[in-house]
């Protein structure tokens, strides 16, 4: 049966201030335009205010200034969307597994798993692996030798993480993750590519979330790090050696090349490249689709992808693109002559 609350309850849940009826019954989210009775939704945007003043929902999630244009109840906070996420965690599904092994799972006689753990389906758990309280591997998931999985960590499908990897307390790897896999190492010997052994492992701190089919290479020679807090989103490469800083969080599609050291609280939005052995300070934010090619020393919003515009323009740009070092050779030969010209002292 779904889970419902009073408003005076979500109230507590999100830390915001109750106005209207405590007493009314929510029973789910919605859209500011698609809500009904019984739903909440939130005002965060100002291009969706049109849709305030004629909402049916029975509570919306707004800051304090915008209650004028809201006809219901409402929860009032200086940070809708914070509260707006509480609320979602509240009606969230907890498909949580029941403890124990599953007969189709192989676990290793040598491996150490807690008594309230999960281990779900056709899932392999290799030796010397230790899986704490309360931890849950999902179907068809590869837990290879030595790993630990800290307490409440959970594995929702198909995720393999490899020999010797550490992972925290209270993290979420979803489908088709892979932590550990090999760095791109390569030696060249007159021509052919030779293998260099990736010797190092994989650290993962509490409350790091990795989206599906992103992967993590294994250090060179010492670990590659994912600090606390951390949010990965899905099909981000990062790779070996590189160090994420704590409570940093990097959208879909982002490459990282080896040994890169991202600080503290940062973004990278979508489709971000960031090329190797460089350093990005504590508070950097990358627009999407940049190209990060040296260190970024101090804390700002830093922007390197080109817009979109119309095809023929782009065509235009390019080739004056293409001029700008023989128009700059040109323009400083100017320059010289205006500066050796004889002055006109009338």
């Amino acid at each position: 049966m779904a889970r419902t609350y009073t408003l005076a309850e979500l109230a507590q849940c999100t830390g915001a201030q109750l106005r209207g009826d405590g007493d009314c019954v929510i029973s789910g989210v919605e859209s500011l335009n698609g809500a009904g009775p019984g739903q909440i939704s939130f005002f965060n945007n100002s291009k969706y205010r049109r849709y305030l003043a004629d909402t049916v929902a029975s509570a919306v999630i707004l800051r304090p200034e915008d209650a004028h244009d809201c006809p219901c109840s409402a929860l009032l906070t200086d940070n809708p969307y914070l509260a707006w996420a509480r609320v979602t965690a509240c009606f969230a599904r907890q498909d949580r597994l029941e403890p124990g092994i599953h007969p189709t799972a192989v676990v290793h006689a040598l491996a150490d798993v807690h008594e309230s753990a999960a281990v779900a389906a056709g899932s392999v758990v290799g030796e010397g692996a230790m899986l704490g309280p309360d931890v849950q591997v999902g179907p068809h998931c590869v837990i290879g030798r030595n790993v630990i999985l800290g307490r409440g960590t959970r594995l929702v499908a198909s995720v393999t993480v490899l020999d010797g990897v550490s992972i925290g307390e209270d993290c979420l790897i979803h489908p088709g993750a892979v932590i550990g896999s090999d760095g791109f190492g390569l030696a060249n010997d007159q021509g052919r590519w030779e293998k260099v052994a990736q010797l190092g492992s994989v650290t993962i701190g509490n409350n790091v979330e990795i989206g599906a089919n992103t992967t993590i290479d294994r250090g060179a020679i010492h670990d590659t790090v994912i600090a606390d807090g951390v949010k990965l989103d899905n099909q981000i490469q990062v790779a070996h050696n590189v160090e994420i800083g704590e409570n940093t969080a990097i959208a879909a599609c982002t490459g990282i090349s080896g040994s890169t050291r991202i600080g503290a609280g940062c973004t990278l939005a979508g489709g971000v490249g960031v090329v190797g052995h460089i350093e990005l300070a504590d508070g950097v934010h990358v627009s999407g689709a940049s190209v990060v090619s040296r260190s970024l020393k101090e804390p700002g919003v830093y922007t390197g992808g080109v817009l979109a515009m119309p095809h023929k323009t782009w065509q235009k740009n390019i080739a004056r693109i293409k001029q700008l070092d023989d128009m700059a050779r040109r323009l400083r030969k100017l320059e010289k002559l205006l500066a050796d010209a004889p002055q006109d002292k009338s």
